[in-house]
């Protein structure tokens, strides 16, 4: 069973790198952008109710639009379900361990999917309103 041993967020480069240690495997590390953590994330906000979207993996590609600068603000243990993350446009899900593995694992091939799906649908990752922080 894979187990995170550090999350390390990088807010100039909107990057979360991850670091996993399991049963006879040597650690690995990844770097996901916040981005693709918004777009992947397991639970779905209102706002995103109006897209159309699936569970991942196996099904429809989630169409989440204008999330290109979004932040990854927090990260909160929620005991053995895994992680909150709290992003800066109000979202919150809870991520487990094997989901953020898989989401690891299968980063380049869900995200051309995702990028595909995006250009054949005619959305935009850009965000709808210039974003400061305050």
């Amino acid at each position: 069973m894979m187990k995170i041993t550090r999350f390390t967020l990088s807010p100039d480069t909107a990057t979360l790198s991850l670091d996993f240690t399991g049963n006879k495997s040597p650690e690995q590390q990844y770097q996901l952008s916040f981005e693709y953590l918004r777009v992947f994330s397991p639970v779905r906000s209102k706002q995103d109710q109006g897209a159309a979207s699936g569970e991942f993996p196996g099904q429809e590609i989630p169409l989440i639009a204008h999330k290109k600068l979004v932040q990854l603000k927090k990260i909160e243990p929620v005991g053995k379900h895994g992680y909150r993350f709290v992003f800066d446009d109000q979202h919150k899900a809870i991520y487990s361990v094997p989901y953020l593995h898989q989401l690891c694992s299968q980063r380049e091939v869900l995200w051309q999917e995702y990028l595909n799906a995006m250009k054949s649908n005619k959305l935009t990752r850009e965000a709808n309103i210039s974003i400061t922080q305050l």
